[in-house]
Formats: structure tokens, C-alpha cells, sequence
């Protein structure tokens, strides 16, 4: 009895369940009478003399006969015919001891003569199964165990041999390094043979919160293991996580991959039918804006089988087992749209209509047991051995991953759909899992590029520092955010959540400080680079150099120590272009307050038309007399600097306002159903603590929503005016909170809206979510950054993309033929346009839409696996509002975004500059950004994103260009470029990159 009381978690896939679905959706009942049924499948079985199968099965042995053909006796039996090549009919009888039990007639159809590519490799969760360390020393021990069993079985026929296919090169690279040379030449020999292969991402990655420059350094090593090793990479896995970015495909371009294999979880949270999914066909051409296409293959049930699909039809367990279930398998994706029932992997959605797949080839994923993180197995290779001697079709070959994709290219590529733009990740929610941290590493990504330009202006090469800064970053958006049950915390296996997300949020605050590490060291390397002689008068100078790509007035905060000018001297800022004095606010740092802390004045100032990627001097003088307090604004809640009126409505707890003064235009949409800036906060009716649960739950409606509560009680604790703009600060209270802060900030001469939200998140299990809500007086959104790429309503997406979120890199942006306005967030890159979704499937709207409002969906903790079960602490949010006609929304974003992610850098030096500004690169073309600049060697490395629908051709210039090559990627493919005046031409795609590697005297 206590047995039978014992249930199975939803966290596993019921396999017997499943199997058996599969055998009744794929046989006909033919002889149904007191208790007895005997059921037929014509299979796509065909033995090497030229007959085809037919199986029979009943619920206890009898002996089947087709009349003058084949006979077997047993519970589950295959009878033989000859091949047919248009549809026959025989007659069954079923037998048992005392005589004909039934009759029925059969009708034998044509089956397809299958070839499947049996790929063996092992999902890599860097952690979920066990502490992250644990599971890489055992990925080690994998690769020990595949040399070995490739050798054991290179006798075989070679369709039988044992194959590996590397899911993620770090583990391979790891191996290489660790293992002696002779066992170093047997893994990169099977390589070259093609035994073995290494696929081209480190890691399987949230792609979505990887930067651009990110994600093409996390391919370098693709160049690594072909130039040491003397293979190459030809395909990349992406599994388990249910979507890619659009630049994927460019940047697996450019590191020379032409093929993906991707597998999307059955995790019921992922329904890419009900958007579109049941018109992606498998395989297709995935095409990017630029023109690179990738040939794409995926898993597919209605939420997507992931990794398992051959392990479920009896791939890792044993010949008889696939023989019973493949062959099934395989006839209902000829005649099925699926080949399982929608509710077979957990969520019980609608039915999924779609055309049975086409082709008569498949790509088989199977691993060594049912299990992430599984080992290699002979099984698989033993299985295709067996079969193959038996049966001519199917014909399984035991294959590395572009093995399939040579076929398909070699045969099919002509017929294959085309598909173009994001494949927006169903997972990308759970980005908000782990809000903290996340923030830190975009902050990180934006520090490194800054860093690394830095050095690099200053002669000094850190590529090794930031390309290791950055691989610390990639950990951290690796697709693994926490154990299996997160919320435990033992020592080892899939309840070692404690474990897990310690080392995991390290590893991003690591990457933050690194990151800042690099910043302040390139700071002082670049200033003691453009540094002059002291000039008498002068007390110290500052540039201010500018990391972004269009030149632009804006706020810098620099530290000058008391030990530079005394504390008690007063001081006035002076530009070193016009001798023209800038205001500028001082906050000191006093010894009895900060004893701990370098001791002098923070400086605030506007430094107007600072050119992009160059720098303007500031100089510091002695003043008339000390910097003036800030002065107390009347405590209305209204703030102004020339370009913006800025009203905050205490009682509501939200921003009334935000007046152009220039357009004479209200941005705010004072109807919306949330105030500006709101503090929204959902709970849930779901609960805590049941791994899996989330994906089994569905919602048609706001049942599930069990609470929803705004930010209230709204004091304002500060508003003052400096000679550097207005600030307001507001304090409330919320629920989810111990508190929450407002900061809103104009600047004078600056054409921006900051914004800052400070919270402290109490930590709980209960489902819930936070959302700050931004209503604009606009029509709907008409683009947004993506990673590589930029979307819109009207840009292509792959069928099947999410539809009720969107992840961001930094900005959105609201075309209108009069006034153009831009949203941009730092730290929070999920959003949902015009409502607020319920986070289960399907995703119903809580609110009517309104067009003109994003919702920052900042943080939440709706997964009951893989992400954090809870997150607490001080958290900050970033975001920028700017407005102006004639711009277009993508230009307007970008420089929305540039105050966020691209401050200025206030550099100390020990005397002031010889010259008092300069431009270092310039871009012509005002849709092309400059990302970064980095050094190879002798040359340096200019990197180029474009931002246009189409492709441009653009102008840059570099002081001392002597010679240059251009590559369509950041890393591959050089062409020679005509230097003509320190200038090169560059042709970027669509929403394409491009770097210039020249050399300067």
C-alpha cells in the first residue's frame, strides 16, 4: 500500500507514459471484443530482402497470421510483407489454442525509408545536477571515457562506431589543457577524423543578456582549437534554452559556423505553437538582417522535447525498447504534426495543429542516461550496430552533430523555409530571477568596453585582462542559475541550491569588480599617457573622455584627492577649449565620516560637445571662493532644467509629468492605467518549493494573480538645485519592500530624464514580481535593441518566438512624425509593451493594452527550478527618458542609452594635456556605432555595429592610419581596405558588425 501512496515529482518526464502514448497513438484497434483488443501499426521498417513491417500487438499472446504472407505468435509481434508501393490489403486472423479468436482486414501503405543520425553527446548545466565544480570534473572525466570507447569500437562498421559530440567547448578546452600530450594527439585526431566534435559555444547561454562584443568572444576559441589542434568547428549546440538573439547568427558567421542544433525544453512554460511555432518547419534557414544564415535543426513536441528525444524512444536502454518505439516514432512524424499530444510533457494546452514533418531524415539526440548532465554510453553505438545488421531502413548512423547537417545540405538545403530576426527566448524571465547580480554584470559589460578603449589609447594591450573579465561575465548569463531545487541547501546533487547560486552571484560580482578594476587602471594609464608638463595657475586637470560614438554634452563625476588641492582651497572649473569657466557641485568625502575612503572632493560638472570616443581638457584653477551648497527646492515635486518640467504627484506615489519644453509636448500619459515610474507588485496563487510546478500550470485568466499593490505613503525627502541641475528624492513604501527610493534628475544643458529606483527586496518564497510601469503619450513602440540586432512590430521574428515579453539590451524607442522619444534601462532588460502579463502559459494580459507603455519587469521569482527560488537585498534600477523631433527612434535610443552605458570618464592628470581635446576615431555615418576599441598586436582593432535596416557604407578615420584590413565579423575573415587620408571605407550589413584592424604611426 505505502508504495502505491508514493508519487512521482513533476519535476521528471513520465517515460512509461509517454512510451505508451506513443504506441496507442500509433496502432488501430482491428479486433476489440470481451476484453481482448488487437491493435496494428504499419511501420516504416524495411529488412535487407526488400519487406516492410507490420506490427501487431494484443493484450495476450495469440498467434497472428496475414493470410499467406507472415505469422508470429506472442503479445507484440512483427510480421513481414513485401514492400509495397501503393497501399494493400491483407487479412489478419489472431489465433489462440482453441481455434480463430477474430478477423480484420489491413491495409499496408508505402513507408519512408528513413536515415537517422543518431548524435550522442551530454547536455552541459553547469551546476542543476550538482555544485558547478563537481559537474566539470565529471564533463572531464566524459571525454576520458569517449576517447576510450572510440577506440574500443573502431572496428565497427562505421555507421556503428561510437561518435561524441561536445556540446560545449569549455569543457573540451578545459581537458585539453589538463591532459598529457599523447592522450591531448588522441582526442584531436578523432577530431580531425570526425569521431569526435567540438561545437562552437563555450557554454549553452541566455544569449539575450549577452552583449554583442560578449557573445563574439565567447567564439574565439573556435580559432584556437583550429589552429592548435587542426580541426575545425563547423556547428554549435544551443540546448535547453527556448530561443536564441537574432546575432547568434552573425557571430557563429564569423566564427565559421554554418550549422545549429537546437533543442527547447518540454518545461511547459515555452508554448511556441501558440505563436506561430506550428509554421517553423524543421530543419530551416535561420537569416539575419545581414544576409548570414545558419541551417538550423530543433527538438519539437509542442513545447519542445530538449535533449531527450532519443532517449525516450529507447535509444540509451536497449535494442528491443527501440525497437518497439522508434520505428513508431518515426511513422507518426510522417503523419502527425506532432508526434506526441500536447499534455504528454506537462502543460495541458489546446490541441497543436501542423503539416508531419517532411523529410525522410532526422537528427536524434540521445544521451548516456535520462538525465542532464548524463555520461557517454556504448548503448547507442551497440543499438545502431544491431539494428543496421537487421533492418536496411531506418538506417541509424551513430553521428557527430554536422554529420546530419552535410546530408541535409547536400540533399534538401533548395526545398528548406527561410526564416529571418529574433527567436525571442521563452526563458528569458527567469533573467529576473536574479536581479542583483544581473545588474552588476551589465554594468560590467558596459565598463569593459570603456576599459579596454582606454588601455588601448593609453598603448597598453589588456586583451588577455578583458577577455578573461568577459568570460567571467558569460558564466554568469550561462544558461544555469541554480540547483534543481533551489531553494535547498545540501552539499552535493540537485539540492545543493545554497551552493549553487553562491558561487553563481560571486562569479557576476567578481566580473562587476573586475571590470571596474580594468576601468580604473586604463583611467590611470590613459592620463598619465595624455598628460603635459604643470602649467603655473593650473591646480590639476581632468580629461573627460567620452567612450560613445556620437559627441555629446553630459554630466561627469571625477575625484580630485586632497592631497592634489587641498580641501580648504577653493576651486573653479575651466574648459580647456574656450577658457570658458563650467559650473560644477562638490561633495566631500571628510575623514570623520570616511575614514576608510580616499579623502577629497567628488566634482560634478556639464561638459558640453565632448566628441565621441575623444576627450576634453578641464582645467581646475584657484576660485573666488568655495562651490555653493546645494540649494532646497520648494517640496511641490516639480524639478526643470531647459529641455524638461519634471512634476511628481506625492499623493499617487508616481511622476504626473514630464513636460518638453522644446516641443512644448506632455510625454506622460496621464490616463494609463499605472502612474510614470509606478511601483507595481504581483504575487501569485501558485506555490512555493515544487519543482516544475510553473510549467505545469496554467492561466486563461487573472485568477492566479493574488495580489497586486503600488508604491504608497510617497514622501519627499529631497529636492534641491546645484549648479549642475535639480534632483528630487522620494521615498515610499510597497509591499515586497522595507523601502523604496525615487531619484529623478535633470541636468543643465542636458537633454535627459534619469531616473534611479533604490530598493530593499525582502527575501521570499512566495511567487511574485516587480514591475516599474512607464506610460508615454505615444503610439505603440517602433523599435528596441536587441543583442546584435534590432527589433520592432514590423521586424521579422522566427515563428514561434515569445510574444508576451521582450529581453532588451538597453533602449525602445517611439517614432512619430513630430516628436520622437526614447526609453533606455541599464540593469532591468525585461519588458512587456502595454500590459501586464500573467507569467504562466498562456500568458493572458492582466490589463487592457495601452500602446505607449513599457513595463520594466524588474524582478521576479516565478521558476521553481534551474533559477533562484528568492532575492533580497539593496537593488538598483537605472533608466533615461529623452525626447526630439527629426530624430529616428533607433539614433535617439542609442543616445538615450549612451548616459546610462557609456558615462564619461573623468581622468586625473599630473599635468595638463597638450592638447585641449581630441578625437581618437571617427564614424560618418550616424547608424554606426563604435563599441570599443582593442588592440592585436601592433594593430588597432576598431569594432562597428550598425544599427540601420540596410546596409551602409560609412567613413572612419583614425589620426595616423597607415594601413588597414576590414572584417565582416569582430574576429575573422580580413580583407585589405585603401587607406586614403588616415581614412578607411567600410561596408556594414543590416544591423551587421565590422572591425578595422590598422596600424598608426
Amino acid at each position: 500500500m505505502t508504495s502505491r501512496l508514493l508519487q512521482r515529482s513533476l519535476g521528471s518526464p513520465d517515460y512509461d507514459g509517454i512510451r505508451q502514448a506513443l504506441r496507442d497513438d500509433t496502432s488501430t484497434p482491428v479486433i476489440d471484443l470481451r476484453g481482448l483488443q488487437v491493435r496494428v501499426a504499419v511501420l516504416p521498417l524495411f529488412t535487407h530482402d526488400g519487406r516492410q513491417a507490420v506490427r501487431v500487438s494484443s493484450t495476450r499472446p495469440l498467434t497472428h497470421v496475414l493470410v499467406g504472407v507472415d505469422s508470429a505468435t506472442g503479445g507484440d509481434v512483427t510480421l513481414l510483407v513485401p514492400e509495397v508501393t501503393a497501399p494493400r490489403t491483407f487479412t489478419l486472423e489472431s489465433r489462440d489454442d482453441e481455434g480463430l479468436v477474430g478477423t480484420a482486414q489491413v491495409t499496408v501503405t508505402p513507408q519512408r525509408k528513413w536515415n537517422v543520425f543518431v548524435v550522442h553527446h551530454s547536455h552541459l548545466d553547469i551546476g542543476y545536477t550538482d555544485p558547478q565544480g563537481t559537474v566539470l570534473r565529471h564533463h572531464l572525466d566524459y571525454l576520458d571515457a569517449a576517447v576510450r570507447l572510440a577506440r574500443e569500437t573502431a572496428s565497427w562498421p562505421d555507421d556503428a562506431r561510437f561518435r561524441w559530440t561536445v556540446e560545449s567547448s569549455m569543457p573540451a578546452l578545459r581537458w585539453l589543457a589538463a591532459r598529457p600530450a599523447e592522450q591531448v594527439e588522441a582526442f584531436a585526431a578523432l577530431a580531425r577524423e570526425g569521431v569526435i566534435e567540438v561545437t562552437a559555444l563555450p557554454f549553452q547561454l541566455h544569449t539575450e543578456a549577452c552583449s554583442t562584443e560578449e557573445l563574439y568572444r565567447q567564439l574565439r576559441f573556435t580559432a584556437e582549437l583550429r589552429d592548435r589542434f587542426g580541426f575545425a568547428t563547423t556547428s554549435a549546440m544551443h540546448t535547453d534554452v527556448p530561443g536564441a538573439v537574432v546575432g547568434l547568427v552573425d557571430a557563429l558567421d564569423a566564427a565559421g559556423v554554418r550549422y545549429l542544433a537546437a533543442a527547447h525544453n518540454w518545461a511547459g512554460r515555452s508554448v511556441p505553437y501558440l505563436h506561430g511555432g506550428d509554421k517553423l518547419t524543421r530543419p530551416f534557414r535561420w537569416r539575419a538582417p545581414s544576409g548570414n544564415e545558419l541551417l538550423v535543426w530543433f527538438t519539437d513536441t509542442p513545447h519542445g522535447m530538449a535533449y531527450m528525444e532519443g532517449n525516450t524512444v529507447g535509444l540509451t536502454d536497449s535494442y528491443e525498447l527501440a525497437d518497439d518505439l522508434l520505428p513508431r516514432y518515426l511513422a507518426a512524424l510522417a503523419t502527425r504534426g506532432y508526434p506526441y499530444g500536447p499534455g504528454t510533457f506537462g502543460w495541458q494546452g489546446p490541441d497543436a495543429p501542423r503539416e508531419p514533418y517532411e523529410l525522410d531524415v532526422l537528427h536524434l539526440r540521445v544521451q548516456g542516461a535520462h538525465a542532464d548532465n548524463a555520461g557517454p554510453s556504448v548503448v547507442p553505438a551497440s543499438i545502431a550496430r544491431t539494428w543496421n545488421e537487421r533492418w536496411a531502413y531506418p538506417r541509424l548512423r551513430s553521428a557527430v552533430n554536422s554529420d546530419f547537417f552535410r546530408h541535409v545540405e547536400e540533399h534538401h538545403l533548395d526545398r528548406l523555409a527561410v526564416h529571418e530576426g529574433d527567436w525571442t527566448d521563452w526563458w528569458a524571465d527567469g533573467l529576473g530571477s536574479g536581479a542583483r547580480p544581473l545588474g552588476y554584470v551589465r554594468r560590467a559589460q558596459s565598463a569593459l568596453r570603456a576599459a579596454e578603449t582606454l588601455h588601448t589609447l593609453a598603448g597598453a594591450d589588456a586583451t588577455e585582462q578583458i577577455d578573461a573579465a568577459y568570460d567571467k561575465v558569460a558564466l554568469f548569463n550561462e544558461h544555469t542559475w541554480g540547483a534543481a531545487n533551489p531553494w535547498e541547501d545540501a552539499e552535493e546533487a540537485g539540492d545543493s541550491g545554497g551552493l549553487q547560486w553562491t558561487r553563481k552571484s560571486s562569479g557576476a560580482y567578481d566580473a562587476k569588480d573586475d571590470a571596474a578594476d580594468l576601468l580604473h587602471a586604463a583611467a590611470r594609464r590613459f592620463g598619465a599617457a595624455v598628460s603635459g608638463e604643470p602649467v603655473e595657475g593650473t591646480l590639476a586637470s581632468f580629461a573627460v573622455f567620452n567612450p560613445g560614438t556620437t559627441g555629446r554634452t553630459d554630466i561627469v563625476r571625477a575625484f580630485l584627492p586632497r592631497d592634489v588641492v587641498p580641501a580648504d582651497v577653493p576651486i573653479a572649473l575651466v574648459d580647456g577649449r574656450t577658457g570658458e569657466p563650467l559650473a560644477h557641485h562638490e561633495e566631500y568625502v571628510h575623514p570623520d565620516d570616511w575614514p576608510t575612503r580616499p579623502i577629497g572632493r567628488h566634482l560634478h560638472a556639464v561638459v558640453p560637445c565632448v566628441p565621441g570616443h575623444g576627450y576634453v581638457r578641464i582645467d581646475v584653477v584657484r576660485g573666488e571662493g568655495q562651490a555653493p551648497e546645494p540649494v532646497r527646492l520648494d517640496p511641490s515635486g516639480v524639478i526643470e532644467n531647459e529641455f524638461y518640467r519634471v512634476s511628481y504627484d506625492v499623493g499617487a506615489g508616481h511622476i504626473g509629468s514630464i513636460f518638453d519644453k522644446t516641443a512644448g509636448r506632455e510625454l506622460v500619459n496621464g490616463d494609463a492605467a499605472a502612474g510614470f515610474g509606478q511601483y507595481v507588485y504581483d504575487r501569485y496563487a501558485t506555490a512555493p518549493h515544487f519543482n516544475h510546478l510553473s510549467g505545469h500550470v496554467g492561466a486563461h485568466d487573472r485568477t492566479l494573480l493574488g495580489d497586486r499593490a503600488i508604491g504608497t505613503h510617497a514622501t519627499i525627502v529631497r529636492a534641491e538645485r546645484t549648479a549642475v541641475g535639480e534632483k528630487l528624492v522620494v521615498e515610499l513604501r510597497g509591499k515586497g519592500v522595507d523601502w523604496l527610493r525615487t531619484t529623478i534628475e535633470l541636468h543643465r544643458g542636458v537633454a535627459r530624464v534619469d531616473l534611479t529606483y533604490q530598493l530593499a527586496k525582502q527575501g521570499t518564497p512566495a511567487k511574485e514580481a516587480v514591475f516599474l510601469a512607464f506610460p508615454f503619450a505615444t503610439g505603440p513602440a517602433t523599435a528596441w535593441e536587441l543583442t546584435g540586432g534590432v527589433g520592432g512590430p514590423d521586424v521579422p521574428r522566427v515563428p514561434g518566438s515569445a510574444a508576451y515579453m521582450l529581453p532588451i539590451r538597453h533602449w525602445i524607442a517611439f517614432d512619430d512624425p513630430e516628436l520622437t522619444v526614447a526609453w533606455a534601462t541599464l540593469e532591468a532588460p525585461l519588458v512587456q509593451l502595454g500590459t501586464i502579463h500573467m507569467p504562466y502559459a498562456p500568458f493572458p494580459p492582466t490589463l487592457d493594452h495601452e500602446d505607449g507603455t513599457v513595463y520594466s519587469w524588474a524582478l521576479n521569482n516565478i521558476w521553481d527550478t534551474n533559477f533562484p527560488a528568492q532575492q533580497q537585498g539593496e537593488t538598483t534600477f537605472r533608466y533615461a527618458v529623452m525626447s526630439g523631433p527629426g530624430e529616428t527612434g533607433r539614433r535617439l535610443g542609442a543616445l538615450a542609452a549612451a548616459g546610462l552605458t557609456e558615462p564619461f570618464v573623468g581622468v586625473l592628470l599630473r599635468g595638463p594635456a597638450a592638447d585641449p581635446s581630441l578625437t581618437y576615431v571617427v564614424v560618418e555615418h550616424p547608424d554606426v556605432l563604435i563599441t570599443s576599441i582593442g588592440r592585436a598586436g601592433a594593430e588597432h582593432v576598431v569594432r562597428l555595429q550598425s544599427l540601420a535596416p540596410e546596409p551602409v557604407e560609412t567613413m572612419v578615420t583614425l589620426p595616423g592610419l597607415v594601413s588597414a584590413t576590414v572584417s565582416a565579423g569582430l574576429r575573422h575573415g580580413r580583407e585589405p581596405a585603401e587607406v586614403v587620408g588616415e581614412s578607411v571605407t567600410v561596408r556594414l550589413p543590416a544591423c551587421g558588425v565590422a572591425a578595422i584592424w590598422g596600424t598608426c604611426q
